[in-house]
């Protein structure tokens, strides 16, 4: 291995994965580049993620008990022992050279985080959902370029920008989404964050899944991250609210209608009833929308 490639520590947030987990490993132990650790941490699943995670030798399983994404993801970050930290969630599905791409973008070293494109790849018109989706994320990084944000789902950050950060941390808020709140956090420590459309990752539109009135809070809970660090021009944010709450029945219809057969958008399939998604969490016990 050559001595100046990064260590890279790939932490991955787990509650009742047994549908996702498995392919999500597979496909960060086909790395072109292959990461130094991988960390699993189980979040009190009550199904068979923590033994889907056993399988793998490549894999080190952690246990948190307190609920929520942001006990789960400070844990899998403070057990990290490499130089930078990738992070994502069990629904993700990296492409080969995600890890590659790491070592490109951090080659700057003036860099402490970033985060980069969603590919949604379990919805009906799936480029034309990742192009708007893709629009938008870029339009807020111009809009908010003195608070970027970052996506759970698909960054990578240094371990020792997690250090000095995570005391700053707004832990016991749940009002806020803790990948922003992470974000704002190391900006205003005065750490270095980016967008970078280099960095992709396939991901589920389950987040969809949901009835209305839970999406709407959620989403809600962009502005509002902003708002309650006090983060000028968050009012910004807002036109890309309103518009993704009206896209939220024909976007959920994508989803809910496709075929996992042919992929293609059946009726059918989308009048045949199904469930919610049961592993959404109320905002006492942390949100796993993704």
């Amino acid at each position: 291995m050559p001595t100046n490639r990064l260590r890279v520590s790939l932490v991955i947030p787990a509650y009742n994965e047994e549908s996702y987990l498995r392919e999500c490993l597979e496909a960060a132990c086909r790395q072109t580049v292959p990461f130094y650790e991988i960390i699993v941490v189980d979040n009190n699943s009550t199904d068979t993620t923590a033994a889907i995670a056993a399988e793998f030798p490549a894999v080190t399983l952690r246990r948190e008990p307190r609920q929520g994404k942001v006990y789960a993801r400070s844990a899998g970050f403070d057990a990290a022992t490499g130089t930078i930290i990738g992070r994502i969630d069990a629904d993700t599905m990296l492409p080969p050279d995600w890890n590659a791409t790491v070592q490109t973008i951090f080659a700057d070293k003036q860099l402490a985080a970033t985060s980069g494109v969603p590919v949604y790849c379990d919805v009906v018109l799936a480029g034309l959902f990742n192009t708007v989706e893709h629009f938008f994320r870029q339009w807020m990084a111009r809009v908010l370029r003195h608070a970027v944000f970052l996506q759970g789902a698909n960054m990578a950050m240094r371990r020792s920008a997690w250090q000095a950060v995570r005391s700053h941390l707004c832990s016991a808020d749940r009002t806020v989404h803790e990948d922003f709140d992470l974000a704002i956090h190391l900006q205003e420590l005065g750490h270095r964050v980016s967008y970078d459309p280099r960095l992709q990752a396939n991901i589920s539109a389950r987040c969809l899944d949901v009835t209305f009135s839970f999406f709407v809070g959620y989403t809600l809970m962009n502005p509002r991250s902003y708002a309650a660090h006090h983060v000028p021009h968050y009012r910004r944010m807002y036109p890309v609210v309103w518009l993704t709450l009206l896209g939220f029945f024909p976007a959920r219809a994508l989803f809910r209608g496709r075929d996992p057969a042919t992929g293609a958008f059946s009726l059918a399939y989308l009048l045949t009833p199904k469930p919610v998604n049961t592993r959404v969490k109320s905002a006492v016990e942390g949100f796993y929308l993704s």
